[in-house]
């Protein structure tokens, strides 16, 4: 056995490191290097439970593996960054490669590109939905930058620096004040509240890899207040729903206001619904819920916490059809075995009238969104009485966050649980009872 492989022997599980003893960089082609990466670095992050292909290493990932010498020696004699190996050479890049940071220390960008890499792997997002997240996370580092002088965000909250924990909190406190001024600038109170969210969430994500001591931006939510102004967009009320379910005669089309008032879906969801995508043999803590393969953001589950009577109505009156393929709303016609968007439009519009709908909600004519933007709405003001239900706990705990306790005091199924149950007392109380 060679001392190597001793040496690789001698590692605990989860704490390998590359080995480039007789490794001589300067006869290495870049072939070389790829090979390089698949022999030597891939298997220590896979012995971290990082994806070699999708969770580009960082460089402190490097630093702390004692393997800062292969990017030495790529740039030193092939004039690569990691990143560019990363996209080109390797192949492994996801597009974002033109995308241009408001800083340029690489560390920092190596820690906010990861972070988005785990958002979209484990929530299922779609690229769209991670530009947003990156749109938003600049906004704060241009801001750091601008209110501190330097674009380095990792330094003062690293681990074992001398740094002072205030200092660092005072420095994300400042870009929040660089942003919230308004003398040349102006944000929407929305903007900024989103903008704290996500950095909320990428310094949280830090803390979590023990990349961070602390979390800086941790008492954000007192310190700034921003009064967002009530959404011009309309919605229906528990009220026009009432009306709705009163006036649905036949289960399509109580159906129809289950799908988009209590499950929250979009038209085209609705009328391509199929009975494979219910699930109802799921554990005793959990809910049955209706799966996507394809959602505007990414796959995705819809909790069923209401209307299951209703769907086993539709069910077993569709059933009894030969022909039925499965389809909740099922088309005789046209190139599809189920309806259209514009069909599930033109029947909710009806229904509308027959329930005495206003012809008008805030200007605009009652549909099938402006359903959905119910079951938003009533999402909303749920997380709300959620959060103020644990604000006593908040206190116990010395937080004047409650959302801290949410995260960290109470365990997820706690928390969906809480959650779930709030929603269905709204959803109970906006159907009422079905006449």
């Amino acid at each position: 056995m060679s001392q190597s492989e001793t040496d690789q022997g001698a590692e605990t599980e989860g704490e390998r490191t590359p080995s480039f003893d007789d490794v001589r960089w300067t006869s290495c082609s870049l072939e070389d290097f790829v090979a390089l990466y698949w022999d030597q670095i891939a298997p220590c992050l896979e012995a971290e439970s990082i994806d070699p292909k999708s969770e580009k290493p960082t460089h402190q990932w490097f630093r702390d593996h004692d393997a800062r010498s292969f990017l030495a020696a790529l740039r030193r004699h092939h004039d690569r960054s990691f990143g560019t190996f990363w996209d080109e050479d390797l192949g492994l890049g996801n597009g974002d490669e033109g995308y241009t940071w408001g800083t340029e220390d690489e560390d920092t960008i190596d820690a906010l590109e990861q972070f988005l890499g785990r958002r979209k792997s484990r929530y299922s997002l779609s690229t769209a939905s991670v530009n947003t997240l990156r749109t938003r996370l600049n906004l704060y580092v241009s801001a750091y930058r601008e209110a501190n002088a330097t674009d380095d965000l990792l330094t003062p909250i690293q681990r074992d620096q001398e740094t002072p924990a205030y200092e660092a909190a005072d420095a994300c406190y400042a870009a929040f004040d660089w942003l919230n001024d308004g003398t040349e600038r102006s944000y929407s109170a929305r903007t900024l509240q989103r903008v704290r969210r996500v950095v909320d969430a990428w310094y949280q994500h830090l803390v979590g890899r023990r990349i961070a001591s602390m979390n800086p931006a941790s008492g954000l939510y007192d310190e700034f207040k921003w009064q967002v102004e009530e959404s011009p967009t309309p919605a229906l009320s528990a009220t026009h729903v009432r009306k709705l379910i009163q006036a649905a005669r036949t289960t399509r089309e109580q159906l129809l206001v289950v799908a988009l008032a209590a499950w929250g879906l979009r038209a085209s969801e609705v009328a391509a619904l199929h009975v494979s995508q219910f699930h109802r043999d799921v554990p005793e803590d959990d809910v049955p819920f209706i799966a996507f393969e394809s959602r505007k953001n990414g796959p995705g589950e819809v909790s069923l916490l209401f209307g299951l009577d209703i769907l086993d109505s539709r069910i077993d009156e569709l059933a009894d059809a030969e022909s039925w393929t499965g389809y909740l709303f099922p088309s005789s016609q046209g190139e599809t075995p189920h309806v259209t968007r514009d069909t599930i439009r033109n029947w909710f519009q009806d229904l509308a009238s027959k329930a005495g709908l206003p012809e008008r909600i805030e200007g605009e004519r009652p549909s099938p969104q402006l359903c959905r933007r119910f079951w938003y709405d009533t999402y909303t003001a749920v997380l709300e009485g959620v959060l103020e239900g644990v604000e006593d706990i908040a206190a116990e705990q010395g937080s004047s966050d409650p959302q801290v306790v949410m995260r960290n005091y109470l365990s997820d199924s706690r928390s969906r649980r809480v959650r779930r149950e709030f929603m269905r007392e709204q959803l109970d109380a906006a159907f009422g009872e079905r006449t």
